[in-house]
């Protein structure tokens, strides 16, 4: 504890959650793929306290701005990342078949280097799922990549919409779980989600009719007991939570539509999807999403089939499609994952970076603040040397919010969030450096025994 009281008191921890940090900045002169309005070639970027606020050419950069010469670079929005695990350590609460009550954003590790990874491959905002373990596991979160913060919370999105996780199949049969726990086959797995569904029904329908009575004179009634597990279901049913849900095999996926169907869920996004251009036009039909691999199948048995065609099979199909990585190191290049798509489906450029932009921001619920250039949307960019569907495209600055949270220039010192310990150490440098979002984590271990008078060896 008298650590984290040094810290605390040299400003590299706060006890509270400090505002989150915007920056204004210009990017001059680059190829410009907005994704929603075309390519505007030798165009500026201004992005003005983390929201864009004008893109044309020849914009001025207001006193104190950052500028950046994209002149020869592929300017284009901050990837997305539908399917991730990455800021989360513990990913799934194996302990019972229906665990929605638990939720990802409350054990976020923003010092967990995959974070700074990803945006080394021009990814800024990633969804955090719950685990495949339960046919309906916890809640997740969609963070940006502000990697440099210490503090947990600086990494969710704010105001962005609930998500969960379901899923079918081997995992919550089995294979995430042990001890013979219900569900033990894949219709148990409906069983199980119609169950709770039906009992979440009733739970949210008797809070009402409490709620309502209540406010009548004379009411005597006792409120229903509260359940966190079906307060979180019942906001599935009523439309308040996006529902992601993991998938492979196409009877199951209409199993699920079905069940959705029942009960009046119309925000479901499924993930993974392998056999969906099997039942596009079903996928199509019910307005759900999908988010899907580019090429991996035959990793285990129930998804022996699949096709390296079924994004662009979903895309045709008028369903909202997207890749994602369920990986640390597919997220370093999902630019190259959608690129795919172009040699199996011919889906144009527009197309093809669609589902690593604007698309997962739409599964997401935050196609209004990120997933595209525009006027007022966040400043979560990435910029590219050569085209960043080319097998050329190398990412060089990741910006979130306006801020250069990755730049490929500067990587040696990107990797430190402390002070350069090879430099003189006082505390002015540690106050004025200690905190920059230039650096990252190497060199900690040195810094620390520098400071404190301690080592790990």
């Amino acid at each position: 504890m008298k650590i984290f009281s040094i810290l605390i008191a040299l400003g590299l921890f706060t006890a509270a959650q400090a505002q989150i940090e915007k920056g204004t900045m210009l990017i001059k002169n680059g190829t410009v793929l907005t994704i929603t309005k075309g390519t505007l070639e030798g165009t500026d970027v201004l992005v003005k306290d983390g929201k864009i606020s004008q893109i044309g050419k020849g914009i001025a950069a207001p006193a104190g701005a950052r500028v950046i010469d994209a002149t020869g670079l592929y300017v284009m929005p901050g990837i997305i990342d539908a399917h991730s695990h990455v800021g989360i350590d513990a990913v799934n609460e194996g302990s019972n078949a229906i665990t929605p009550e638990v939720r990802t954003g409350d054990a976020l590790n923003p010092f967990q280097i995959a974070i700074y990874r990803a945006l080394a491959g021009g990814c800024t905002t990633s969804h955090a799922l719950h685990g495949s373990a339960n046919s309906i596991g916890g809640e997740s979160e969609t963070i940006k990549h502000r990697y440099g913060t210490f503090d947990a919370n600086d990494l969710k999105m704010e105001d962005a919409p609930r998500t969960i996780k379901f899923a079918l199949g081997e995992n919550p049969t089995g294979h995430g779980r042990r001890n013979n726990e219900t569900p033990t086959s894949r219709m148990g797995v409906e069983f199980v989600i119609r169950q709770a569904f039906a009992q979440a029904k009733e739970y949210g329908e008797n809070w009402e009719a409490y709620n309502k009575n209540k406010t009548v004179k004379g009411f005597r009634g006792a409120a229903p007991a509260y359940s966190a597990r079906l307060e979180t279901i019942y906001d599935i049913i009523k439309g308040k939570i996006i529902l992601h849900c993991h998938s492979y095999r196409s009877d199951e996926i209409n199993m699920l539509l079905k069940v959705c169907k029942d009960y009046g869920i119309k925000k479901l996004v499924f993930q993974h999807v392998n056999e969906g251009f099997k039942v596009a036009p079903e996928l199509a039909a019910a307005g759900a999403m999908a988010s899907v691999f580019s090429d991996w199948w035959q990793y285990k048995l129930e998804v022996y089939y699949s096709t390296a065609y079924n994004a662009a099979i979903l895309t045709r199909n008028g369903v909202v499609t997207s890749i994602n990585s369920d990986s640390g190191d597919l997220i370093r290049h999902l630019y190259h994952e959608a690129g795919k798509t172009q040699k199996y489906g011919a889906l144009t450029d527009d197309e093809a970076l669609s589902l690593i932009t604007i698309n997962p921001a739409k599964q997401l619920g935050v196609e209004n603040r990120i997933g595209s250039l525009e006027v007022g949307k966040d400043g979560d960019i990435a910029i590219f040397k050569n085209h960043p569907l080319s097998i050329y495209g190398v990412p060089q600055y990741s910006i979130v919010d306006g801020i250069v949270r990755f730049d490929r220039a500067k990587d040696a010192a990107d990797m430190r969030l402390m002070p350069d310990p090879k430099e003189t150490f006082d505390v002015t440098t540690l106050q004025e450096n200690g905190h920059s979002h230039d650096n990252c984590m190497q060199g900690t271990e040195e810094f620390m025994e520098q400071l404190f008078g301690f080592s790990k060896k």
